[in-house]
């Protein structure tokens, strides 16, 4: 009776699992201000980690997995753009590029090569905390939340959307987009009648308190389209609708 009573004891101890903090990875060759960014991070409740130069940053992204980058432009041994080329070929963590607010170039680049959004310098601190909760906060994509919706492949003339496996075909041509390309795609081709402004595609695919410059989604457009072989001086698929945002341009097809 004691034996038995012992197992029942045993059986009904519990553990208590307290989730690990999500990592920051902050990329910056400014230490000072590195460090500053950093303490600021930590009072929200963020694990942070530092590197100062492009090699180490890809070895620190590898090794940490972290869930957020905040990548600077210019660093030593491989520039901003290329680290986010290596660290998109093994991670879909949210990379936040940081840039001077002219460098438009650099940002229509990065986000290109797989980041999710950009912050010009110079910045509030408070500003970047509330970017990095914010993007945090969004919903990660996953073959489980597709199938929440709708299912069938979408069919627009030459391009055809499978939101299941996330992948996107023009004719025989599979299209490597990005995790935020992607999901701008399918929130106009889900609703392809609808013209949806820049804050409604961004309330859709970032979230609602999302905060920072509502162009973004220009910059993931016109990359989709350059992807796509879309003509932006006469686009197919993706229309602008002036005074509004963005809509689908060719109708629906049948689903194969």
């Amino acid at each position: 009776m004691g034996s038995a009573w012992r197992v029942m004891h045993t059986s009904m101890v519990t553990t208590t699992v307290v989730p690990r903090p999500s990592r920051v990875l902050i990329v910056d060759d400014e230490r000072a201000l590195a460090q500053v960014l950093g303490s600021y991070l930590v009072k929200a409740g963020y694990e942070v980690h530092y590197a100062v130069d492009g090699p180490s940053s890809v070895s620190a992204a590898r090794e940490l997995d972290p869930e957020v980058i905040l990548l600077d432009l210019g660093l030593p041994g491989l520039d901003g753009l290329e680290v986010c080329r290596q660290v998109r070929t093994f991670s879909d963590c949210y990379i936040l590029m940081i840039t001077a607010r002219d460098d438009e170039t650099d940002r229509i680049i990065g986000l290109g090569v797989g980041a999710d959004d950009y912050i010009g310098k110079p910045f509030s601190p408070r500003e970047v905390v509330a970017r990095v909760s914010a993007v945090l906060r969004r919903p990660r994509p996953s073959k489980a939340s597709a199938a929440e919706g709708p299912t069938e492949e979408r069919i627009f003339g030459e391009v055809r959307i499978d939101p299941v496996s996330r992948e996107v075909w023009v004719g025989e041509r599979k299209v490597a987009l990005t995790r935020t390309e992607f999901d701008i795609l399918d929130v106009l081709s889900r609703q392809p009648k609808a013209a949806l402004t820049r804050r409604q595609i961004i309330d859709q695919v970032w979230n609602t308190e999302w905060v920072g410059d509502d162009h973004v989604v220009n910059v993931h457009v016109g990359n989709l389209r350059r992807k796509l072989g879309d003509d932006p001086n006469e686009p197919e698929f993706l229309l602008t609708v002036r005074g509004i945002g963005y809509r689908m341009g060719l109708p629906p097809g049948p689903s194969r």
